[in-house]
């Protein structure tokens, strides 16, 4: 199996720390956010990655190459402007073939195991979401997460997408080449026809939008190490 890293944004709450460094190579307990990703990836065997750039792409390049620092092969899909998550996939999918892959989001963090995520086949569905507990900042939840482990779009209680998920490459095929295209509408899509499965995490996970809560997860990560 495949995995998507999505790395393309600029993350503009985080100035101005992105100013003159992508989001996913700031560092988190002395190594970039994108390599905690990449390291826990190849721990659950996978090692064939995507991962799509577009602000200051030749630094993220430059610092990750071809992965095999890493033990992982990493093939790049540059976007000359960001195309949002849905066009982002898109683009990459040439590079990440016709069977379901792993996505995961390059602005967060977490200790999810994601054996647990690719161990069961979609079958008809368009993807798995791992959801987690509404954070401060998105109290009001994205979905809601049924006891059938199946997302509604209104319904309590309600969860947080958390940037991990298992997806068809279906989900987004129509989306226009080229184009930006966020992914919540055809996520939407794809729950009112209940194709779309959950799990609920209570594990760690961080949002890392903002430099205080990246400076909160550092200091975290490195007294946990220490």
């Amino acid at each position: 199996m495949k995995a998507m890293i999505l790395a393309a944004g600029r993350g503009k709450r985080m100035a101005p720390l992105t100013d003159h460094c992508p989001k996913p190579l700031l560092p988190v307990a002395g190594k970039p956010l994108i390599v905690h990703h990449i390291e826990r990836l190849r721990d659950a065997g996978i090692t064939d990655l995507v991962i799509n750039a577009a602000y200051l792409a030749e630094l993220l390049v430059e610092r990750l190459g071809d992965g095999s620092q890493y033990g992982v092969n990493i093939a790049w899909s540059r976007e000359q402007q960001a195309l949002e998550t849905a066009g982002g996939i898109r683009q990459a999918l040439p590079l990440l073939g016709e069977e379901p892959f792993l996505l995961v989001n390059g602005d967060v963090w977490t200790d999810f195991p994601f054996n647990t995520l690719i161990e069961r086949p979609l079958g008809d569905d368009l993807a798995r979401l791992v959801m987690v507990p509404n954070p401060p900042h998105n109290q009001s939840g994205d979905f809601h997460l049924n006891d059938s482990g199946r997302l509604r779009l209104d319904g309590e209680p309600r969860r947080v997408y958390s940037g991990v998920a298992l997806m068809s490459p279906a989900l987004v095929a129509d989306v226009p080449l080229g184009e930006a295209a966020k992914l919540l509408p055809p996520l939407q899509d794809a729950i009112r026809h209940d194709k779309v499965g959950a799990i609920d995490y209570q594990g760690k996970w961080v949002d890392v939008g903002t430099p205080e809560r990246l400076a909160a997860l550092d200091e975290q990560l490195s007294n946990a190490a220490s």
